[in-house]
């Protein structure tokens, strides 16, 4: 994971913008035009930009025409129109100190399509002309509202108040040229960060010593692996002061597929409690109420939210921290965790065991996701890999294997066009991943790793795992009794603590996040709760979280806890 350090930001001398190749500027161009769809856009409903402004501190009633306000990306105007009201009403009411001009530097507003910026800046022109003149007015907007990309354009000054809806575009839908650009100006651009993520970095950055920051965004970012450096980036100069999850919220004008979060970081240092709030009631006042609840601590509140780039757990962790401080982690007690193969071309190397025309001792058996069943069965569906390697793990001689050689042939057009075969192409009817011949006879856990309804499978060592499912080995732990522990509800909880939840509430069960359960050394476990656990294991998840409890020695107010996650 890369060092979290201060951008390195260079700027063109004679246009005052950050310096750009032409390759760039065609990039912006392209943004610039782009639809809603290309360049990430995502409409708020109004009564939730309010909510959001309020927990910024630009609040209704408040003297906001003190205060310098930022949005990154202005789109169809939700957020500004509401901040310029709330200003005009401040600056009313106290008497219009200072004239129109002294509004200049109360907003700056980015926005990079063209025409959104265009249709916003005609009605705020609109709005203003009640309370000015049309020539103040035509100042203000040349003051406020910048028609660039927020990301390179230079601002000056710190600000109280930034806010907003970044955009929720992936990298891959991002063209060469900017991703590149973006991820030498922003150090948390990591991995597979999404768009947000460096629009996060850089509000951070243009806030003044006790200014505030509330967006909504995805928030898969707070415990995923890409978001580990801008994790850290936070907790050494902000603290967290409210996080509120809009999974099932109705927050934007349209259905978007995304699980967003609303939350305020505050540029102070020093630890603070976190206020958290889920799925609130979309109303002016229902939201208005709760941004006064989460202001004076009147909802839960959890310390230590922040701690370096570790995921941040928005609950009670007593139980949790209680297990890690007693246990061992899953591979500290002596198991493995792996995935299984990738492909790149699963239409090619993955069939019919049965149809495959290529030479028996090149069909592997292949363990398929839906293979698993949540009583912890596995019904092998029939499927095999097309193997490329010999059992000592070197690529197989198409001369010696005649019928393979025919078989890749006939789909070598598909196979060459994957990057793996790109990068070698030598090698181009390899997967992927190396197949290691040993793990398919080797006993294994088979773990699906999107899951609705917990289950994990036992292998006795027949099948090898395709990459949709992860594995767990031991020589230390009874793979049986583990797969109870597993099955629990336990092992869930503290899955569930860490992982990122997807849409109908599945988790994943990847394995950062199974690397993180604990549990006792086996060696530890008393005989008659490791005959318990063997004995749960082929039997309903009931017995499973029985067979828990005891092996964790939880009492009954624990176990409440933990069952209800």
């Amino acid at each position: 994971m890369p060092d979290i350090s201060e951008p390195t930001v260079q700027f063109d001398m004679f246009t005052g913008r950050m310096a750009r190749s032409g390759a760039v500027e065609a990039a912006v161009a392209t943004l610039a035009e782009a639809s809603a769809d290309e360049r990430g856009a995502v409409h708020t409903r109004p009564e939730v930009a309010g909510f959001l402004l309020d927990l910024a501190g630009y609040r209704e009633g408040a003297e906001v025409h003190t205060l310098r306000l930022l949005e990154p990306s202005f789109g169809d105007g939700v957020f500004l129109t509401e901040a310029v009201r709330r200003l005009l009403s401040s600056w009313e009411a106290a008497g219009r100190p200072g004239g129109a001009a002294s509004l200049a530097g109360a907003i700056r507003a980015v926005e990079v399509h063209r025409a959104t910026f265009d249709a916003t800046r005609v009605r705020l022109r609109q709005m203003l002309a009640e309370h000015v003149s049309e020539r103040e007015a035509d100042d203000l907007l040349s003051a406020w509202l910048v028609c660039d990309d927020f990301l390179l354009v230079p601002l000056t000054g710190a600000f109280d108040v930034v806010v907003g809806n970044p955009p929720y575009l992936r990298q891959d839908a991002i063209l060469p040229a900017l991703v590149e650009r973006y991820r030498r100006e922003y150090t948390t651009v990591y991995d597979r960060a999404d768009l947000y993520i460096p629009f996060i970095q850089r509000g951070v950055d243009l806030l003044r010593d006790g200014g505030r920051l509330t967006y909504i965004c995805a928030d898969r970012w707070m415990k995923n692996k890409y978001g580990g450096p801008l994790r850290r980036f936070l907790a050494s100069r902000v603290a967290l002061r409210h996080v509120v999850g809009m999974h099932g919220a109705d927050a934007f004008e349209d259905e978007v597929d995304a699980y967003p979060s609303v939350f305020t970081v505050e540029k102070t240092t020093g630890p603070a409690p976190t206020a958290i709030a889920s799925s609130p009631t979309i109303s002016r006042r229902s939201l208005a109420d709760l941004a006064c609840q989460l202001e004076e601590g009147a909802t839960e509140m959890i310390d230590g939210v922040m701690s370096g780039d570790d995921p941040w757990l928005l609950r009670d962790t007593s139980t949790l921290r209680a297990f890690e401080a007693s246990f061992p982690t899953l591979e500290e007690a002596g198991c493995r965790v792996g995935i299984g193969v990738a492909t790149g071309a699963d239409r090619v190397f993955i069939a019919d065991a049965d149809t495959f025309d290529i030479e028996p001792d090149r069909v592997l058996p292949l363990a398929m996701a839906r293979d698993v069943r949540p009583d912890g069965s596995v019904e092998w569906s029939g499927k095999a890999l097309a193997n490329p390697f010999d059992d000592d793990g070197a690529l197989v001689d198409l001369a010696r294997t005649p019928r393979l050689a025919a078989y890749f042939e006939r789909h070598q057009d598909a196979l060459r066009r994957r990057y793996v075969a790109k990068k070698s192409p030598d090698r181009w009817y390899k997967t992927i991943d190396k197949v290691s011949a040993s793990l398919t006879s080797t006993p294994k856990l088979l773990i699906p790793d999107i899951q609705g309804q917990v289950a994990i499978g036992y292998d006795p060592g027949h099948l090898y795992p395709h990459h949709n499912l992860y594995f767990v080995t031991s020589e230390a732990w009874d793979l049986r009794a583990l797969q109870a522990v597993l099955r629990s509800r336990v092992a869930e909880y503290q899955v569930a603590a860490y992982a990122v939840k997807m849409r109908g509430g599945y988790l994943r069960f990847q394995a950062q996040y199974l690397r993180r359960i604990r549990l006792p050394f086996w060696r530890d476990v008393l005989p008659a709760v490791r005959a318990q656990l063997r004995e749960a294991a082929i039997g309903p998840r009931e017995a499973c979280d029985a067979a828990a409890q005891v092996l964790y020695d939880l009492n009954d107010a624990t176990w409440a806890e933990v069952s209800a996650s």
